[in-house]
């Protein structure tokens, strides 16, 4: 039988923070786990839409600023958050036009994995279990990483690449950091999940006339965000999670369906670009992980 998030233990005592969990996904995820008896904290830019969110949800649920396009944003919100089990590295931009985050990188690569990357070197020595990334579909788009380039600086911006390589990122990012904390002998875990296809404000955020037509032809083809959150559900309770599988949707192209081990692409395995993957990020930004 496919799991559901019926199958989440009780999480009493157990404390999970969300980034992004102001919309979609990220809310689900919030309301789910608030549900099971967790002390959830909205990690969000936007805290105003949070806090009107975090109102209408039922049990322990707290509201804190981030800004993940703004390094500064991160380190405040690091230097103010103690003790917890996981963290949830949901937030996400895609297809945006051309724009730079306040500390000057491209924005898609800022956001999605230059600000988690951040976020989660800086909680690492606070986070008590593991540590939940969400790559996307969209990672198999991009043909190769442009390491000598990832914030456009020498090449012509496409919106399209540079998100599949911000999901790429993501993805490479949870598996070295999980080869990384074995290599330690820690008994933390990283977990690289994807959602499938589903029609959240993600997909209308383009400001192209394909915004007016994006969620009602994605609601045809994906699942709704109450199915999409189970991969990040999944993976933030489950006890005996293999962190080495990437878990997510496997139906129809891996838009939807149950959560299961789904495939990822050849070059998303390349160890040695892993590697150089988190030396870039740690010189981008001048955070460097302690084990």
């Amino acid at each position: 039988m496919a799991w559901n998030p019926s199958k989440i233990a009780d999480q009493t005592g157990r404390t999970f923070v969300i980034t992004g969990a102001n919309g979609g996904i990220g809310t689900v995820t919030t309301e789910v786990l608030a549900a099971k008896g967790a002390t959830v904290l909205m990690a969000c830019r936007n805290t105003d839409k949070a806090q009107q969110i975090a109102d209408g949800i039922t049990g322990d649920v707290r509201v804190a600023a981030l800004d993940l396009a703004d390094l500064a944003s991160v380190r405040e919100f690091a230097e103010k958050t103690t003790e917890l089990d996981v963290l949830i590295n949901n937030a996400g931009l895609m297809n945006l036009p051309f724009s730079r985050t306040v500390d000057g990188f491209e924005t898609q690569w800022g956001v999605n994995h230059l600000g988690h990357f951040a976020l989660t070197g800086l909680l690492l020595d606070r986070i008590t279990d593991r540590v939940v990334t969400l790559s996307s579909v969209a990672h198999k788009q991009t043909p190769k990483l442009w390491i000598d380039d990832l914030d456009y600086q020498n090449r012509r911006y496409q919106r399209n690449l540079a998100y599949a390589q911000s999901k790429l990122a993501n993805l490479m990012f949870a598996r070295e950091l999980q080869r990384r904390l074995t290599e330690a002998g820690s008994n933390k875990r990283s977990y690289g999940v994807h959602p499938g296809v589903s029609a959240t404000d993600l997909f209308a955020r383009t400001e192209t006339p394909i915004d007016r037509i994006a969620k009602p032809f994605i609601r045809l083809i994906g699942h709704p965000p109450a199915k999409a959150a189970h991969s990040s559900l999944f993976a933030a309770t489950v006890p005996d999670a293999d962190p080495e599988i990437y878990w997510g949707p496997t139906r129809f192209f891996q838009t939807q369906g149950p959560v299961e081990p789904a495939p990822s692409t050849t070059l998303s395995n390349d160890k040695d670009l892993w590697q150089r993957l988190w030396s870039e990020s740690e010189r981008l930004t001048g955070i460097t992980y302690r084990f």
